[in-house]
């Protein structure tokens, strides 16, 4: 049954009438083989990678055409009930969970590269398209789409828009707000519109700029215009090893205080060493305490100049060694088991739980230390591996969601090292967003004014929020239940 109100006014639909009505209507729309409502097929859809929060929506829709999620959105409508866009599941805050039911619009099946133009450098994609997809589609003539999240295997570029995600190589490029010039966009009423698009600037309110990283709550994403970058000529790609974290902090502070800016500064810690080596067999040392992936890229003069600055600055920091990829396989081979590192964690504890903090980077050694503490005081192992470069943290906290009190010490924990994040002038997301998990720390970072004016946005957009609710913003008043996630500081 839907468990929804009407426009928010608490009148409820008639619960298994309308559930088969709008299954039928549904069906009408996309056509049988793009729709799932067993009991059997939607637990697949029942969470993202934030495991410890699921509910099954009441339909599983893949539209395959704008004009179908169009009609879909205005089916929603017209039976009042909540919709949520997703793409491939990748996401760590909920941010596609589907908290009071409804229909899930699923955009997977919307996976065409429509088109690519390298001498204006952009490309146009549906939201489906993989991230590595384009890459790769790219790589013959020179060319990549810059945003590289670690899921980059599996995660779409409708997804990279909804969080605005990062990756390695945001410290020099940016994050996926600085690589998208447009969106096609079907607002909660059906309408379609469309913002920016393939010129460089427009005239105007930044749209564009605000869709990207609001979460679906605006509207469901149905095309995109991304920038193209160029290749860089050349790497230098270097493994720094240290005996602690501390040191490797340091280095990290010292190599973007001497003005050198790397194309991507990552840290691995002891304990995520011993998953990624079991995994890959890379060589990385299983004794060291953190180890650091530095490189630099561009024009092949200049790089081994700055190749050595950052040698001698991590060896000034008590590196114990500093290695240098010899090879593009070996290049390719340290930077699999980076970005796999998550996928490895698997064979440290049955369930895993990543958090997505930032702080300044001088605070970086503070706040690993505040970290291990936490894992100490709530009997965790807490694994660390994350974006050293822009003070992005990624604190794996390994737990099993089949045992209650481990779940309850996980959610607290995480708690205290977001609030740590906050108190060091940070934030509590830097790439993954806040979903339903962290929605009670909104009112920690902003004021009750700066609230009321989000509110304001997305009700611009999202008048009756019944596109991806009780998402972001903790709404006064909500016309469902909030997350038990959302109400974790209670624990």
């Amino acid at each position: 049954m839907i468990p929804w109100v009407s426009g928010c006014r608490g009148r409820t639909m008639a619960p298994a009438m309308s559930t088969a009505a709008l299954i039928d209507r549904l069906r009408a729309v996309v056509g049988p083989g793009n729709l799932l409502a067993s009991p059997s097929e939607l637990l697949v859809y029942e969470c993202d990678g934030f495991t410890i929060e699921k509910n099954k929506p009441d339909v599983v829709v893949f539209p395959t055409t704008t004009e179908q999620i169009a009609a879909v959105v205005k089916v929603c409508n017209e039976l009042a009930v909540p919709f949520v866009p997703r793409g491939a599941g990748t996401s760590l805050a909920g941010g596609c969970l589907p908290v009071g039911g409804g229909v899930m619009i699923t955009l997977t099946r919307m996976k065409r590269i429509l088109e690519v133009n390298y001498r204006d450098r952009y490309a146009v994609v549906e939201p489906g398209v993989v991230n590595l997809w384009l890459t790769n589609h790219l790589k013959s003539q020179g060319w990549h789409f810059a945003p590289d999240p670690s899921s980059q295997g599996a995660c779409t570029i409708g997804g990279n828009v909804a969080t605005n995600s990062g990756g390695p190589h945001t410290l020099k490029y940016g994050v996926t707000v600085n690589h998208v010039l447009g969106v096609e966009l079907v607002l909660p009423d059906g309408d379609v519109v469309q913002t920016g698009g393939p010129v460089e600037d427009l005239p105007g309110y930044d749209l564009t700029g605000t869709i990207v990283g609001a979460e679906g709550t605006f509207g469901v994403v149905s095309k995109i215009w991304v920038r193209l970058t160029r290749n860089p000529e050349a790497y230098r790609t270097l493994l720094g090893v240290f005996e602690t974290v501390d040191d490797a902090t340091n280095t990290i502070s010292d190599i973007i205080g001497a003005g050198i800016i790397p194309g991507a500064l990552e840290m691995l810690d002891q304990l995520i060493l011993q998953a990624v080596e079991a995994a890959f067999r890379f060589g990385f040392p299983l004794d060291a305490g953190a180890v650091l992936i530095m490189e630099v890229d561009g024009l092949e003069a200049g790089l081994d100049a700055d190749a050595e600055r950052i040698r001698a600055i991590a060896l000034k920091n008590k590196a114990r060694e500093v290695r240098q990829a010899k090879t593009e396989s070996e290049r390719q081979l340290l930077w699999r088991s980076r970005k796999q590192a998550f996928g490895a964690v698997g064979r440290l504890a049955p369930s895993y739980c990543t958090q997505d903090g930032v702080v300044p980077r001088t605070k970086l050694p503070h706040i690993l230390r505040f970290i291990q503490g936490v894992g100490a005081k709530y009997n965790i192992r807490i694994a660390n591996v994350f974006h050293a470069g822009d003070g992005n943290i990624h604190p794996i906290l390994l737990f099993d969601e089949r045992d209650a009190g481990q779940v309850q010490r996980v959610l607290a924990a995480s708690h205290e090292i977001l609030e740590e994040c906050i108190r060091c002038g940070g934030s509590v997301t830097g790439e993954h967003g806040i979903g339903v998990e962290k929605i009670d720390f909104m009112p920690k970072l902003f004021t009750p004014d700066d609230l009321a004016m989000m509110i304001r946005l997305r009700s611009a957009f999202n008048p009756d929020n019944r596109c991806s609710p009780a998402k972001m913003l903790p709404t006064a008043g909500a016309c469902i239940e909030r997350s038990k996630v959302g109400r974790r500081a209670a624990l």
